[in-house]
């Protein structure tokens, strides 16, 4: 597989880690993307625990890394601590900021205090640059454009749009399209950040059974999510962010329901449950 614009998926679940016999297919971390520009760069989205396995597939490389959180929350950092090439001596490791500050970068170093775990950010010995600027000029001097909107999210969040020459992806984790409180982003605004980008990777971890008690909670329904696409005209859509409870088999009806919604409105979408090695070149 071409590793230029390639989207590989090192964690797929939302919450909390859920290994067990009934999700090893699609795996237990938390949520940790990666795309390869092929320039020997690699853009590493959220530090959930599927970093850790992103770090082994790096460890010993000479690639350049960035990684860019949606949010502070404790599944989209804890794995941080274990992404190797932190430890290798003078890897080039940028963390990246974006309006939320100084703090989304002190979420990751936070949590090495000696007391939470063993190693605290002073002993790494990589090249480890934080930068508090505005991401987006920053990335652009690298080869990655990036613009960002804001996520329905209790605490606050980013999702990305990531484009190279025509093609793009977006990702939209940890995002309520229709939240019972005041919205940051109207779903309308999110069909305009989506339009026709190649591939949509959007959390969509609740069923209409899990409401209404956990409206407010900061995720979408697949149905919503599904919606989203349809009328953003996207190419693919990847679901992921799935429920610590939801089993393989489970996952696999959302999959296969979603895709029968597609293709009862004639529409020409494809549609993956994500899965942890799942890669897409767009």
């Amino acid at each position: 597989m071409d590793e230029e614009n390639l989207i590989r998926f090192w964690g797929v679940r939302g919450s909390i880690p859920s290994p067990s016999p009934s999700t090893v297919r699609y795996g237990g971390n938390t949520s940790c993307v990666s795309i390869n520009t092929g320039t020997n760069k690699i853009l590493v989205l959220d530090a959930g625990t599927g970093i850790r396995e992103l770090g082994k597939a790096l460890s010993g490389g000479k690639e350049e890394i960035f990684i860019l959180l949606s949010h502070r929350h404790w599944d989209h950092i804890q794995g941080f601590p274990f992404f190797w090439p932190i430890y290798e001596s003078k890897r080039k490791v940028n963390i990246l900021s974006n309006k939320q500050g100084k703090s989304m970068i002190m979420s990751l170093m936070n949590q090495m205090d000696g007391a939470h775990f063993p190693v605290e950010p002073q002993k790494l010995p990589s090249l480890r640059q934080c930068i508090k600027e505005d991401i987006s000029p920053f990335l652009s001097h690298y080869g990655f454009k990036i613009s960002r909107v804001a996520t329905n999210h209790p605490g606050g969040g980013y999702g990305y749009r990531v484009q190279k020459n025509s093609h793009s992806v977006v990702y939209l984790t940890d995002n309520e399209l229709d939240p019972p409180d005041k919205k940051a982003t109207e779903f309308d605004e999110f069909v305009q950040f989506c339009r026709h980008t190649d591939l949509l990777i959007h959390d969509a971890q609740y069923l209409e059974e899990d409401m209404p008690q956990k409206h407010g909670w900061g995720h979408s329904l697949v149905s919503q999510v599904c919606e989203l696409a349809a009328e953003a005209e996207v190419k693919h859509l990847i679901l992921t962010h799935h429920d610590p409870d939801r089993t393989d088999s489970e996952v696999d009806a959302i999959q296969e329901n979603a895709r029968s919604w597609f293709k009862s409105k004639n529409l020409d979408i494809q549609c993956t449950a994500a899965y942890e090695g799942l890669a897409i070149n767009i």
